[in-house]
Formats: C-alpha cells, sequence, structure tokens
C-alpha cells in the first residue's frame, strides 16, 4: 500500500520535511511492507522552496538584503525556466535582527534582488510564496531593486519602508520595465485584504509587525501615496483588488506593477506539485500543521490536502501539535480522524520539545489503527 505524507510545518517546531519525515519512520517502524512518499507542502509561507526542492527543483544560492537591509545567503528553488521564491526567508519576520521589529522601516528590497537574480539567470516564470512579511512598504522596496525609481519632490530616491513612502511624488518605471520585461509572475497568497481602508495592510497586519497605533497611520498614509503614485504611473488603481494587501501590500506591486496573478497559496502550491498525480491511486494520505483549528479551515494547506486527496477518492487522517476543530467539522473538511500530540503529552512545552518522537508514535498509531494489517 502506498501512503501519502503530506504535511505542513509544525510552526517555531519542525519543518514540514521534519514532519514528514517523523511521521514516515513511525509508519515504517509499524509497517515495514508499506511504500510510503514523503510530500512536504506549503501554502506560499516559510517552506515554499523546500516543497519545490522535495519535488526535484534545484536550491540556486545568492545574497539579498533581509527586511532592515543587512545582507545574507538566501535560496530559491529552479526547475529549467521557473522558478520559486519565498518571502518569508528573504526578508520576513525570521530575518529580523534578534527578532526585533522595524514597522516604519522595514522594506522587502531583498525579495527584489532575488527576483532580479532569477530574472537575470534566464527565469521566464516566477512562483512567489508571500507569506510571513516583516514589513508594510507595498512592495515598493521589491520594485526599486528590480529598477523602480522611487523619487520625492526634489528628485531624489526616498529612503526603504513604509513610512517614507509619504514623501513620495513621482516613480520612473523604465529600469524595472527592462528587467522585468515579459517574465510571468504567479503569487500564492491567502489573503484577500485590499490595500487601504479598515482591512488594509497596515491597520490589519501593521499591529503583527510591531507598529503602534500611530505607526498604522503613518503606515496608512505612505501606502495612500504608494497607491495614488502608482495608479497615475500605471493608469489603473489596483488598491482594492483583493489580495492588495497582502504581505504588507507586496499583493499591490505584485498586481500593478509586475502584472502578477494572484492565485489561493495552497491551492497553487498543490497545483505546482502536482498533487493530484502524487495522490492517485494512494491507500491513504496524512496531512497536518501545528494548530488544527477554525483558522485553517480559511484554506490552510492541511484542508487543500484533504479536499485534493478526497477528490482522488483517497481517505485521509490529519496529525497536529493539537486539534481544536469538531469531528464534524473535521469530517466536512475530507479528514477521517486526527491526531494530535496533545493526546500524548498535554504539555505543550514538552510537546514542542519531543515534537519529532512524538510523531514517530503517531505514525505508528496511524499505522496500526488505520491500515490494520
Amino acid at each position: 500500500m502506498r501512503v501519502v505524507v503530506a504535511p505542513d510545518k509544525f510552526k517555531g517546531c519542525l519543518t514540514a520535511a521534519e514532519v514528514a519525515d517523523a511521521v514516515a519512520e513511525g509508519l515504517l517502524a509499524e509497517r515495514p511492507d508499506l511504500d510510503v512518499l514523503r510530500v512536504p507542502i506549503a501554502d506560499g509561507g516559510d517552506g515554499t522552496v523546500a516543497a519545490a526542492l522535495s519535488r526535484g527543483f534545484r536550491e540556486v544560492v545568492t545574497e539579498a538584503a533581509g527586511p532592515t537591509g543587512i545582507p545574507g545567503r538566501v535560496s530559491y528553488a529552479r526547475d529549467s525556466d521557473q522558478a520559486v521564491i519565498e518571502l518569508a526567508s528573504v526578508c520576513g519576520l525570521d530575518r529580523l535582527p534578534d527578532r526585533k521589529s522595524d514597522p516604519l522601516g522595514a522594506s522587502t528590497y531583498g525579495l527584489g534582488e532575488v527576483i532580479h537574480h532569477a530574472v537575470e539567470n534566464g527565469v521566464g516564470e516566477i512562483v512567489l510564496g508571500i507569506g510571513g512579511s516583516a514589513s508594510t512598504d507595498g512592495g515598493a522596496g521589491m520594485v526599486e531593486a528590480l529598477g523602480a525609481r522611487l523619487l520625492d519632490g526634489g528628485g531624489a530616491n526616498i529612503p526603504r519602508g513604509g513610512a517614507p513612502l509619504a514623501s513620495l511624488r513621482s516613480l520612473d518605471l523604465s529600469g524595472l520595465r527592462q528587467t522585468v520585461g515579459n517574465t510571468r509572475v504567479v503569487v500564492a497568497s491567502d489573503v484577500d485584504n485590499p490595500l487601504l481602508g479598515p482591512r488594509g495592510a497596515a491597520p490589519v497586519f501593521g499591529p503583527q509587525k510591531g507598529a503602534s497605533p500611530k505607526d498604522v497611520r503613518q503606515l496608512e498614509d505612505g501606502l495612500t501615496r504608494w497607491a495614488q503614485i502608482v495608479a497615475e504611473a500605471v493608469g489603473r488603481d489596483y488598491a482594492d483588488e483583493p489580495g492588495a494587501g497582502a504581505a504588507g501590500g507586496t499583493g499591490f506591486a505584485a498586481l500593478a506593477l509586475l502584472g502578477a496573478e494572484l492565485r489561493p497559496g495552497i491551492e497553487l502550491i498543490l497545483e505546482f506539485l502536482r498533487f493530484d498525480e502524487v495522490v492517485a491511486g494512494a491507500g491513504l494520505a496524512i496531512t497536518g500543521e501545528g494548530s488544527l483549528d477554525e483558522q485553517s479551515l480559511s484554506g490552510k494547506a492541511p484542508i487543500g490536502v484533504a479536499q485534493a486527496a478526497r477528490s482522488a477518492g483517497v481517505p485521509v487522517v490529519a496529525v497536529a501539535g493539537r486539534n481544536g476543530l469538531t469531528q464534524d467539522q473535521l469530517r466536512r473538511a475530507g479528514i477521517v480522524a486526527a491526531h494530535p500530540l496533545s493526546d500524548l503529552e498535554p504539555d505543550p512545552a514538552r510537546s514542542m520539545a519531543n515534537a519529532a518522537a512524538l510523531l514517530r508514535k503517531v505514525g505508528r498509531r496511524i499505522a496500526a489503527q488505520q491500515l490494520g494489517r
């Protein structure tokens, strides 16, 4: 029997690949006869590049600025003329020095540097995961790194970050167009927020990145100016487009200035990994994430896996650090059973510290209960 193990990461604990390895080891310890296929997945946030690498893409290493401008080694995945790039690993929250936020000055410049590297080296299509952003700069840094010039009233380049956008007076896109050319960009994002207003990037996501109420007002002012100048430059206002507020407004710049297509994260990643072909004919699929809860039902990775497997007629079980969903909610999502680590270790700290060992036990339990002999 073939079993497909396709989990997302257990955030702050194990990567998706580590979760898949631990579950697979448990399955095989109980049932050595199983054919276990490990398919770590992601929904556009951290782990997106790793998911591509697990399916045969090669790693490309380069250097790019973090959210506060400090350079570092980063990587993306490539196969032929297609690349997978994730914002989180380039200028996301984990790249903040000492995890100290910089809500007004953090930038997506490094993301643009990685895109530039890929395009410069012959990539014609980019799958861009934009979860886990540390900035609220509307994607301005990204397009600056790709050749755009953001100018103040005196014709000088404005500083990077969300707050300085309020001083923007004009936008020169000639360098951007020359760099990007006909490169196709597809963005993986599960956020449908607009750029501005009460549901916009600054008030909704700014506080998560350390923004105070005063900071939020500054960021909103900057993004408002950014949207106005971009609309004047391209002849269309993208600020109200669903997903424009994703990743501190990076979705907006991708739509308006890169001509990107925004797709639901897990849907795009599963399609990209050809998951329907992977799961076809399997006897069981196992998915999961750190916490199965109400947020999971809003298009998170395990639910996407469950729906794809159910469409292929394959039963699905889930592993998780904890499970906050009822049996009815699980069933409607296409999951026949959930196996939370909290059943084995109720103390959250100990559960996280021993997650791999607990997942191996869960793998053995699934093999015994769901697969029999």
